[in-house]
């Protein structure tokens, strides 16, 4: 099956290298280019494409707005493809909240164009593709965060949390909803660790309690939230009086580094019972064995619906393998989580 993208980019110069490159790839058409948003919303009308690849900087409406009123108004794949996804910078955390597959950046961290990429963009675009969006049935409900202090299950030492493909916007919901005196989480996202400090950032703002990126052996306290770093470490949880974060180097679990499934099995060991285990929308089954691993260890463990995930996965596997005490909505989980009711 032929991959169809949308290209939208103010400059001319930019839309021709991603044209070239990307028609250079035998599964994926650029059936179109536009220049600003007013032109791209008529070219998604008219030919409907599989992927848009989207830029930040562009007259008129930005897009990071224009994101918003396609996530909102007609939700499809995108990536954002841009000059301002680098290193530390806010944006590209805030494309992925608003529901943006992933971030490519034009450039490398020394500042070189960094189009000619071997292929990468193009994987993302694969990917991308075989993300669907099912948004009618991810209504909002009132903030839980009063109920949620009040009825805090005092038996939680640990909250540990698992996500990838769409997990910044469905973190982002599930961690609004936790009072600054939530138990102490742990996250594991799947992104590029250029991206890491930017998006714990971000879900900091949305957040009532503390989020930050995890460091090597840090005593893990009620009211925060720490989210693995990425980059060549494993998150998992140590410690015997007092649980402490751990960061250790070695080869991908389950394809992936840092991975969920080796932060899950190291709590289903230290934490046992005492845990609530979280895994939300993502590509693959990354976190399922973890999650069975801590359902049999006693933990209380939910899986994200299929109607709200970006990508159904992740929870689906672990659902497979009967590790979900509990499937929930996105705006539920942090309910079921916080009480462990079932």
């Amino acid at each position: 099956m032929t991959i169809r993208v949308l290209v939208i980019d103010d400059s001319p110069t930019m839309r021709a290298i991603l044209m070239s490159r990307l028609s250079e790839q035998p599964d994926i058409s650029v059936i179109g280019t536009a220049s600003n948003a007013a032109d791209g919303r008529e070219m998604i009308k008219r030919f409907n494409p599989d992927v848009v690849t989207l830029d930040i900087e562009m007259p008129g409406m930005n897009g990071l707005d224009f994101l918003e009123k396609i996530m909102t108004l007609r939700p499809m794949p995108v990536i954002i493809v841009s000059g301002a996804t680098q290193e530390g910078n806010e944006t590209t955390a805030r494309a992925l909240a608003l529901g943006a597959v992933d971030c490519y950046s034009k450039f490398d961290p020394s500042g070189k164009l960094d189009i000619g990429d071997n292929g990468r963009l193009a994987a993302l675009i694969r990917l991308a593709a075989q993300v669907t969006f099912n948004r009618g049935q991810q209504a909002a409900v009132a903030s839980v965060v009063e109920q949620s202090r009040r009825s805090i299950d005092g038996d939680i030492k640990l909250i540990a949390v698992g996500s990838s493909t769409g997990g910044v916007e469905a973190l982002q919901i599930l961690l609004s909803e936790f009072p600054d005196d939530c138990p102490p989480t742990m996250i594991v996202q799947h992104v590029n660790p250029r991206f890491a400090s930017a998006i714990a950032r971000t879900l900091d703002s949305a957040c009532p309690a503390r989020v930050q990126i995890a460091e090597a052996d840090m005593p893990v306290r009620p009211g925060n939230v720490y989210l693995a770093p990425g980059g060549d470490q494993h998150l998992k949880v140590g410690g015997t009086r007092t649980l402490r974060t751990k960061l250790r180097a070695g080869e991908p679990v389950s394809g992936h580094l840092p991975s969920v499934d080796a932060l899950f099995l190291s709590v289903a060991e230290v934490v046992g019972a005492q845990a609530v285990g979280i895994l939300l929308t993502g590509m693959g089954a990354d976190g399922a064995k973890g999650l069975l691993a801590m359902h049999r260890a006693g933990a209380h463990t939910i899986a994200q619906d299929e109607a709200t995930c970006t990508v159904f996965g992740m929870p689906r596997a672990a659902i497979s393998l009967g590790a979900a005490r509990v499937i929930a909505p996105i705006n539920r989980i942090a309910r079921h989580a916080l009480t462990k009711a079932a």
